[in-house]
């Protein structure tokens, strides 16, 4: 089993307390409540104790929300379409918007993180997705809800590259347990979302609150960073100048390595959160029961979220992992394309057991980097641009599905894009580090 990376050397200042870096880091260094710092007693213990619970929980309530606003658009998408007059391909397109966000917005976070800290973007990326989650269910202009989405998207697209860095500062030597602890989080916020959406919007006569409801799920989210953002200065007045990373992800055949695996199980994720229900619905399932399936995928994918990024810490290659994920995968698609009602529970069990392909790929983000700066800037770079790559996939489905009028087309794209996936892979499998890269 090969050795776990190093701690992240300490840094004047903790980047989401704006204190200290010994009152997150002595506990991150040991990685939960208990740990003994040698340079302090029962009063600084408690201190740093207490501040790395505060970092973690303010990590789960960000990742709650990371997925929300995706599926429970999902879910509703028939709604939407009708609601707002959307043909097949612009609906696909609403299904796409996730991952350019998610591209555009993703690449401009490390920059981001030379000028802000941390508490602050995250405020201020859960505030964006208060806002464009309110406001576009109060709108009747289809422009008005991509603008609008868009935002709360935008959002969520700057907490995914800070979480994986967050871990690899301040929980060095448990990347794989915290990773777990967040991606399981992030799967609850998607399950919730998928499997009561419907309801809710039965419940209050419109879709617009099946959709609107996660927006005060978001502002909670706001409340754990908001101290530190208020109190804290930019990282460029603290330190004097914005250096520029060292680490160029994009000039080295891991950085590729990665984007290409990460895109490619995102593209077939979109667009399984975008379709699958309409899928379901295709094959005579209610609204309500293929909302429901959809929410199973999640659902199940609660324990693999965290049972992942542990097993691939703990693994000297990752192959044994990555073939695994893609069996299952392979047999669901096939399912779904040629028995979608008959073994419907069974699909959903496969295809959430090959969704595991996406913590997998976060916690190898932290697992490939010695330092948090080689984290975000491999985060940044395998998710911005696997983000381009997987937006492809809802937009392609949609047109594939609108010009054949049925699922065989699309659900053979997602079995070629399920080979690129192994194939980038089996460059990943190996343990080395961005770092070394050149």
């Amino acid at each position: 089993m090969p050795p776990s990376p190093p701690a992240v050397p300490a840094v004047p200042k903790n980047p989401v307390t704006g204190q200290g870096c010994p009152a997150v880091e002595g506990v991150a260094g040991e990685g939960f409540p208990g740990a003994v710092s040698s340079a302090g007693g029962a009063a600084p213990t408690a201190s740093r104790t207490n501040a790395g619970w505060l970092v973690l929980a303010g990590m789960l309530l960000v990742a709650l929300n990371l997925r929300a606003a995706v599926t429970s658009l999902g879910a509703l998408l028939d709604e939407v379409r009708v609601g707002l007059a959307l043909s097949g391909t612009m609906a696909g397109f609403v299904t796409t918007l996730p991952t350019i966000a998610f591209a555009g917005l993703g690449a401009a976070t490390p920059w981001l993180v030379r000028r802000f800290s941390p508490a602050r973007l995250l405020v201020l990326a859960m505030l964006a997705l208060t806002v464009g989650q309110v406001l576009r269910v109060v709108t009747g202009s289809a422009a008005v809800f991509l603008v609008t989405s868009a935002l709360a998207l935008a959002g969520i697209a700057v907490a995914n590259i800070l979480l994986p860095m967050l871990v690899k500062q301040h929980f060095p030597h448990r990347t794989g347990l915290v990773t777990g602890a967040y991606t399981m989080a992030l799967t609850v916020g998607t399950t919730v979302a998928a499997a009561a959406a419907v309801p809710v919007a039965h419940a209050f006569g419109s879709w617009r609150a099946g959709l609107g409801v996660w927006a005060a799920m978001a502002a909670v989210a706001v409340l754990p960073w908001l101290p530190a953002a208020l109190r804290g200065r930019t990282a460029a007045r603290r330190n004097g100048t914005a250096a520029r990373s060292r680490v160029r992800p994009g000039r080295t055949r891991l950085g590729w390595a990665m984007a290409v695996y990460f895109g490619a199980q995102s593209l077939s994720g979109y667009a399984i959160m975008g379709w699958l229900a309409q899928l379901f619905r295709d094959s005579g399932f209610r609204p309500q029961d293929a909302g429901l399936l959809l929410a199973g995928v999640t659902a199940l994918g609660v324990p693999i979220a965290l049972l992942m990024p542990t097993l691939a810490g703990r693994m000297g290659s990752l192959r044994p992992l990555i073939f695994a994920l893609t069996t299952a995968s392979s047999l669901a698609y096939l399912g779904l394309a040629f028995a979608p009602r008959g073994g419907a529970v069974l699909w959903v069990v496969l295809l959430a057991f090959g969704q595991g392909a996406f913590p997998l790929i976060l916690a190898t983000i932290g697992l490939r980097a010695r330092t948090a700066d080689g984290t975000v800037a491999l985060s940044a770079f395998a998710q911005s641009t696997g983000y381009v790559i997987a937006a492809l996939g809802p937009l392609l489905v949609g047109i594939l599905y609108d010009a054949t009028g049925g699922w065989l087309a699309p659900i053979g794209f997602l079995l070629a894009a399920l080979a690129v996936q192994t194939g980038a892979g089996m460059l990943i499998a190996r343990p080395r580090y961005i770092e070394d890269e050149r």
